[in-house]
């Protein structure tokens, strides 16, 4: 049998190897002159129309842009003879512009512009509100139906590993000097969707585990589970990975950061699922049951150190509990409420007698008579 990993055991390692890689994004957009960039999709930039005279490649394109530090150009061929060419940048002065028309010149010949117009960026603020009210519907619809099938504990602890990744890739975008486009924002979304996947194996083998092992500890249950299923998580990231790192190198500028940000989001939602989001949950359900056993939490009327009371009327509840097949009560124990009316089955003899003491019988002295 393999040796078990004590993820529970753990847990406070990978909170902190979390959060120190939180914190670190976070510094690096906070940095001034560095932050996040946001690309032309956001901000809105350059849009240059032009006519080669011979066919152009968007290789060719990329490579003279990337002389003049416009690598991030957005390139679109508008015609079958690759001849029309639509450039995106972000806003150039006038000596920049020049550059760029030149360089465009040096690799691959003449050209014609044919209109250069600022425009404003394609997700604005209208889209970008429209995004995340899109990302909240989501959101809530994920959270009822892991409720449904699960509970509302593993809803939001796997929601809290999803904000857990999108954080990492928003820090690693970041670190790396990556600009979010419309590509970043479609790899966001898909990360979502992976990672809570990958999330919800975990949380259904810890289900089926606690039905077949009630008595042992809760940690030793998400442990066993987290074990059973951490071979196919990581075999299908693995293999994921293994596509994504083809598409980088031999995709294409168009589609590497698309790439990037799916790789990054796939690995930290690989981690969250295996290392953040079972332990959240074991520690909301210990603090659950810790809260739960706490000295006043159910009221509690007589304690046992408390001096023993007996009413008057004691012995008659006694015996119509025991008539009426009641346990009777503890000694030692308080018992303040006057007793019910006796069941019907209890004879008025037996009340009388109960409340009435019997006087101690007395042995006479002497001789006893025989009787003849």
């Amino acid at each position: 049998m393999r040796k078990q990993i004590d993820f529970i055991g753990r847990r406070n390692v990978w909170f902190t190897v979390s959060a120190i890689v939180i914190l670190v994004g976070l510094g690096s957009m906070a940095l001034p002159g560095r932050g996040f960039k946001l690309g032309i999709d956001f901000t809105g930039g350059l849009l240059t129309d032009i006519k080669f005279e011979k066919a152009a490649t968007t290789a060719e394109v990329r490579e003279a842009l990337a002389t003049v530090g416009l690598e991030n150009a957005q390139i679109q061929v508008a015609s079958g003879d690759n001849t029309a060419v639509i450039i995106r940048t972000r806003s150039l002065t006038q000596d920049e512009s020049k550059a760029m028309n030149q360089a465009l010149e040096k690799q691959s010949g003449k050209f014609e512009v044919l209109r250069v117009e600022e425009v404003k960026g394609v997700i604005g603020s209208e889209l970008t509100r429209r995004g995340l009210f899109a990302l909240l519907i989501a959101t809530v619809g994920m959270i009822i139906y892991i409720t449904l099938r699960f509970e509302y504990k593993f809803a939001l602890t796997g929601i809290a590993a999803l904000v857990h990744d999108v954080l990492v890739v928003l820090g690693f975008y970041s670190i790396l000097g990556y600009e979010a486009n419309s590509a970043f924002v479609a790899a966001v979304l898909t990360i979502v969707g992976y990672s809570i996947n990958d999330t919800i194996v975990v949380f259904d083998r810890i289900r089926e585990n606690l039905k077949t092992r009630r008595r042992e500890p809760l940690a030793d249950v998400i442990n066993l589970s987290i074990n059973q299923t951490m071979a196919r998580s990581l075999n299908t990231s693995l293999t994921t990975l293994l596509a994504l790192l083809a598409v980088f190198f031999f995709g294409g500028r168009t589609i590497k950061d698309f790439t990037v940000a799916l790789m990054i989001g796939i690995t930290a939602g690989t981690y969250s699922s295996i290392f953040i989001a079972s332990p959240l949950w074991y520690l909301w359900k210990m603090r659950e049951e810790s809260w739960s056993a706490q000295p006043g939490a159910q009221p509690v009327t007589q304690t046992a150190t408390q001096p023993a009371t007996r009413s008057v009327m004691q012995p008659v509840a006694e015996v119509a509990a025991a008539g009426a097949g009641v346990v009777r009560p503890v000694a030692g124990v308080a018992e303040t409420r006057e007793p019910t009316a006796p069941p019907h089955g209890i004879a008025k003899a037996q009340v009388k007698a109960a409340r009435k003491p019997r006087p101690a019988y007395r042995k006479k002295r002497g001789k006893s008579k025989k009787r003849h």
